[in-house]
């Protein structure tokens, strides 16, 4: 699985700083659709006929394996009887998956047990990032238009709670994103 890059470079606080990543360039060029980022734990779901047969959760190397020069992170299963993988399971057992076609989802497990709830949901889901995310028209795409633009944006799937950020999807596959706490002087994302 590939890191989704940061559309800006980062300060020595790695706050991102008005100076815009070459590989991110397509966005300032306006190309690519912008969708919410959710604050929850990236998992991946799998599905025959209708049916959730597998659930995964990410993992991202160590401070020894990116020295080794592993840099992307990896699915890895999830177990029944993991303490640490309660609310995962209880997010992939809320979601409706009657639909979906048969493949591999990666997807955001989100609800009151994970990441704090920015979203304040009632229980616990995943959203598919190929299937519902939702799409904002008119998005900024400069450090001081998207800064401002963050500051208010609120969230879509969550009406009263703050988005977490935009992560823009060209038509070829590539993503880049930008969160509101990595502008400096930014708050953590909340409840508005």
């Amino acid at each position: 699985m590939e890191k989704i890059p940061t559309l800006f470079e980062r300060d020595g606080a790695f706050r991102v700083v008005d100076r815009p990543r070459a590989e991110c360039a397509w966005v300032f060029a306006g190309e690519g659709a912008a969708t919410e980022k959710l604050d929850g734990t990236n998992v991946r779901l799998t599905v025959r006929a209708g049916q959730l047969v597998r659930v995964e959760k990410r993992r991202n190397p160590s401070a020894a394996q990116k020295k080794a020069g592993i840099v992307d992170g990896w699915y890895a299963d999830t177990a029944e009887d993991a303490a640490e993988d309660r609310w995962i399971l209880a997010a992939a057992r809320g979601t409706d998956v009657a639909g979906w076609p048969d493949g591999e989802h990666p997807c955001e497990a989100l609800g009151p047990r994970i990441q704090g709830n920015p979203l304040g949901l009632d229980g616990h889901l995943c959203l598919p990032f190929d299937r519902e995310a939702p799409v904002y028209e008119g998005v900024p795409r400069d450090y001081p238009g998207l800064r401002a633009y963050l500051a208010e944006l609120e969230s879509r799937f969550a009406p009263g709670a703050l988005a977490e950020g935009i992560v823009f999807h060209h038509p070829d596959g590539r993503r880049a994103k930008i969160k509101r706490k990595d502008f400096p002087g930014s708050a953590r994302p909340g409840r508005a």
